[in-house]
């Protein structure tokens, strides 16, 4: 991962269905952890809420940590969505660390679409989740079946860091402590 060439996208983390994840709590702080890693690494976050009159908002401890709106869509996969497509293609990042929910359907489509249209992608797996245990493991199963690669919040920001000095240093070992 090349900071100046990433972007991390999170998908529908929103209302209801977030509390209706295997591991909502471990999921939404995984989630959190890393967009403020973002945003200390100065990354830009795209995100998403999948038909939000009916599904509800983005948790609201989520959105409070990102600028700007998110994109509607009722595509299950983002890159189906136009105007996704264009901040993406905007954002000029060819890498994505992709967060969310329901891992085996809007993450996993999410991520096939994006790969298949030359975007390097990377899944962030403590930070995705689905209803069912099952349907997580699953979707990590295709995942590496597919050659997209897994990663982890502290994984992925401690990459990105490159180096164990200096504030953005302290503050990323801060925020996964």
């Amino acid at each position: 991962m090349e900071r100046e060439k990433t972007a991390v996208v999170v998908i529908d983390i929103q209302g209801k269905l977030a509390t209706l994840m295997n591991s909502s709590e471990q999921t939404i702080l995984h989630i959190e952890q890393l967009i403020k890693g973002a945003n200390i690494l100065n990354l830009p976050v795209l995100w998403l809420e999948q038909y939000p009159k009916g599904l509800g908002p983005t948790v609201e401890s989520i959105a409070a940590e990102i600028e700007g709106q998110p994109i509607e869509k009722i595509t299950f996969s983002a890159w189906r969505s136009d105007e996704f497509k264009r901040a993406l293609i905007e954002s000029n990042k060819k890498k994505i660390l992709l967060c969310g929910i329901e891992a085996h359907i809007c993450v996993y489509q999410t991520a096939m679409d994006l790969k298949n249209a030359g975007f390097q992608v990377e899944i962030v797996s403590d930070a995705i989740d689905s209803r069912t245990l099952d349907n997580k493991e699953l979707a990590l199963t295709r995942f590496m079946q597919e050659k997209i690669p897994l990663t982890s919040v502290e994984m992925a920001l401690f990459e990105l860091v490159e180096i164990a000095q200096g504030d953005e240093f302290k503050a990323i070992s801060h925020l996964v402590k």
